[in-house]
């Protein structure tokens, strides 16, 4: 595979750059400028959000993932070949309750033929840490072995054995973690909640689902789940992301649309946009149903919200690992901050900002997680533990009320506190 910027493009602003550099100056403005064209496709028509957002509704076959060379010829497919029917659930509280809401709705809605693309401003980019990696996750440094401090056993257990996952550079993590050979997808219903950060330039917070295989340090993974990322997105609201990478996001792959790759669909949904309504401590609980599944006839991973409403998918030829199937899921929230780990540990909230033994209307949960295989039945997965590499900051636990109903897994947690770092 090759670089999944537009080659051409990268080409012209490496050799601009180059050209003024070479007469002593960095035309830093034309670059930029170069760089909102290529994001922001030609609008058929704009909707301005009411809470700040602009949201260009594109011709679904000008849209960003056609400027990948793998997909120069690609021929969308508009559904996938599946229809996974909802099941009634096994896991409902009643004072829970599904959305699939987001801000910008209100304000507008797109024509048939096109979809909703979230405006990347001047100031957005500005914010990132160079235009190249715009969109993108902050550099990963993964470590192979053991890599946590941890002393008391707190990696999965699976299977009567540990299992060690490796430990990213500035992430903690609360998880459920399902290891196999076959898996071709993974849902979940997750819970919405607004995280506080401690710093809007370095930090995100995630509640989200992992469909991983490969290598552990240069792995493949499709994600989806809810974000509050500040110097992505430029505010603190709570947002429906995707996320794909072919190497442990060393240098591929983005969140959403900010790179070729992902075929957006749904006409209704914008990638990025808030969400609404959020749940409230003690109060009333919103979840938002996610899935990611390989279409069985084109190697596609399409993700699904609410339910069975799908917006779009990863062409399979993308991936080599991913293309047969995933050997890990993992369900639960990220904490990404230069503080974790540290002495000077960040305040930052994961999920609802308290704690896994909180359980339901004070802590962050995912119910009804299931699975699939080949055999194309959803299903609690086999071998599963949970993994919290910080659990006196960002704490996980599976709660099972009885033996008719599936597991519900909570997580998250404050921060810095008496017994953090």
């Amino acid at each position: 595979m090759g670089k999944l910027n537009n080659p051409r493009l990268f080409l012209i602003l490496i050799l601009s750059y180059l050209s003024d550099r070479a007469n002593g100056k960095v035309n830093f403005k034309e670059l930029v400028d170069a760089k909102l064209k290529q994001l922001n496709k030609p609008a058929v028509k704009t909707i301005q959000s009411e809470d700040g957002d602009i949201i260009d509704c594109v011709d679904i076959y000008k849209q960003p993932a056609f400027d990948h060379p793998a997909l120069k010829n690609h021929i969308i497919q508009m559904r996938p070949s599946f229809d996974l029917k909802k099941e009634k659930p096994s896991t409902e509280n009643e004072s829970s309750k599904p959305v699939v809401s987001q801000t910008w709705q209100r304000s507008g809605s797109c024509p048939e033929g096109t979809i909703p693309i979230r405006r990347i401003r001047r100031e957005d980019l500005l914010r990132a840490e160079s235009i190249d990696r715009f969109g993108r996750k902050p550099r990963a440094i993964v470590s192979k072995s053991n890599t946590t401090n941890q002393k008391d056993g707190h990696f999965p257990f699976i299977n009567n054995t540990n299992i060690v996952l490796p430990t990213v550079e500035y992430e903690s993590v609360a998880m459920l973690v399902a290891v196999g050979t076959d898996f071709i997808g993974a849902t979940g219903d997750i819970n919405i909640w607004n995280p506080r950060l401690s710093s809007p330039t370095d930090e995100f917070t995630t509640a989200q689902i992992w469909v991983k295989s490969g290598p552990a340090d240069v792995f493949e993974s499709v994600e989806c789940g809810w974000i509050v990322f500040p110097n992505l997105y430029g505010d603190n609201r709570t947002r429906l992301f995707t996320h794909w990478t072919l190497d442990g996001t060393t240098s591929t792959g983005c969140y959403d649309l900010n790179c070729d790759g992902f075929v957006h669909t749904n006409p209704e949904i914008a990638l990025g946009a808030a969400l609404e309504p959020l749940s409230s401590l003690y109060g009333q609980q919103y979840y938002i149903t996610v899935g990611m599944f390989k279409d069985p006839q084109t190697n596609n991973w399409w993700v699904k919200v609410g339910g069975d409403t799908p917006i779009g998918y990863w062409p399979g030829n993308l991936f080599s690992f991913l293309n047969h199937s995933s050997t890990l899921v993992e369900w639960g929230g990220l904490l990404f901050s230069p503080n974790v780990r540290t002495s000077n540990h960040t305040t930052a909230g994961m999920g609802s900002g308290h704690f896994a033994s909180g359980l339901f209307g004070k802590a962050c949960f995912i119910q009804n997680i299931a699975t699939m295989d080949f055999s194309w039945q959803l299903k609690y997965p086999q071998w599963v533990g949970t993994w919290d590499n910080e659990f006196n900051c960002y704490s996980a636990y599976i709660d099972q009320q009885s033996n008719g109903t599936s597991p519900v897994f909570f997580f998250g947690g404050p921060g810095r506190n008496p017994d953090c770092p």
